[in-house]
């Protein structure tokens, strides 16, 4: 047998989960252990399975018995994460590279607000990049950047065919873990291409027809980046969700808001900003539209949420005649359940010591 092909180390072994594949996963493990592979396919030891622990992309995690030669190992432990996301699920995220294009897609701030908003929520912070701008005059360029300052971000603005703006781009995502996210079509997998050549990802062309990116990620992945750090690309998506987030939490996703707030206090703790006397937050500012057409948006999804929870709570769902599922009202517990054996036996032996003393007596 090769001498390489199991080694035993006193130290153990630690890597990041670059990606999933049904259950296995490909494991990046650290520079500073001298080892005959970088990379390790591993499976996840059924004691993970039974704590219900789920490996993420991102996660750093303790290897098990590799083998060298085979390039296998197992994922013993998930060392504690630093952060979460649920969508796209990865962990210990350290920033989101929100990206979009000047043109082509054409660049729409009210669509660019959800993305921000969605971003926000995460509590990571924003690097706001902004492509193509080979493509539009210094002009559009300029107001484009003093707009952003005036929302509450610093954009990039960069060129993948030219490669202008792209080493100041390069500072921010060394070292650390960052998620691409944006449209389809605005260039991402095109960012990653430049940053790791051999990835060699498909790159997608915008719809002529429609103006928006065709989705080439389907999956997320972790690559790493030459000069430190990873860099993980997501399926694009037009429309970003804000179902996680309540009426109360929209202000804080707004920079402008949270900047009034530091200087001025609202009359009411729980002010909406809407029509409320007093508000330090309504006022002329652009922005204040967008928010007031998302709190709009988030309370009606946050009510029907509440009215299916109480439809929940009263209704069960019953199988009937060729599995057609419905809804039945549920009994009250306490009222209509049959008592169990165990009680009814424990009742009647209550009730025969209840007689005996009234007869000793």
């Amino acid at each position: 047998m090769n001498k390489r092909a199991h080694v035993e180390t006193d130290t153990p072994l630690t890597g990041t989960v670059l990606a999933v594949q049904a259950n296995f996963y490909q494991v990046q493990l650290q520079e500073a252990q001298n080892h005959p592979s970088d990379q390790l396919l591993c499976t996840r030891r059924s004691r993970l399975k039974k704590l219900g622990q789920q490996v993420m992309v991102g996660d750093q995690v303790v290897v098990e018995e590799p083998d060298w030669l085979g390039q296998r190992g197992a994922i013993a432990s998930i060392l504690p994460r630093q952060s979460q996301l649920s969508r796209p699920p990865i962990a210990n995220v350290n920033q989101i590279l929100l990206m979009f294009a000047l043109t082509e897609p054409k660049l729409d701030p009210q669509q660019l607000t959800r993305f921000l908003v969605t971003a926000e929520q995460t509590h990571l912070p924003i690097v706001l990049c902004f492509n193509k701008r080979d493509l539009t005059s210094y002009a559009t360029q300029k107001a484009w950047r003093d707009r952003m300052k005036q929302w509450g971000y610093d954009p990039i603005l960069i060129s993948l065919q030219t490669g202008v703006g792209l080493k100041a781009l390069e500072r921010p995502l060394k070292q650390r873990i960052t998620v691409a996210s944006g449209l389809s079509g605005v260039g991402k997998s095109s960012l990653i291409n430049h940053f790791i050549p051999e990835i060699d990802l498909r790159v997608g062309r915008v719809s002529e027809r429609w103006g928006q990116g065709r989705h080439t990620t389907r999956h997320v992945e972790l690559f790493e980046l030459s000069k430190g750090g990873f860099l993980a690309d997501t399926p694009g998506f037009n429309q970003p969700s804000l179902d996680n987030i309540l009426p109360a939490q929209l202000g804080r996703c707004f920079p402008e808001i949270r900047q009034r707030l530091s200087q001025s206090q609202c009359q009411f703790k729980d002010c909406q900003h809407i029509n409320e006397p007093n508000c330090a937050v309504r006022g002329d500012w652009e922005r204040y539209p967008y928010y007031l057409n998302l709190l709009a948006e988030v309370t009606e999804e946050h009510a029907k949420r509440q009215m299916m929870a109480a439809t929940e709570d009263r209704t069960k769902r019953k199988s009937g005649k060729r599995g057609k599922v419905q809804n039945e009202p549920k009994l009250e517990s306490k009222r209509y359940r049959r008592p169990s054996r165990r009680q009814l036996q424990q009742d009647l032996q209550n009730i025969d010591l209840d007689h005996l003393e009234h007869s000793s007596s």
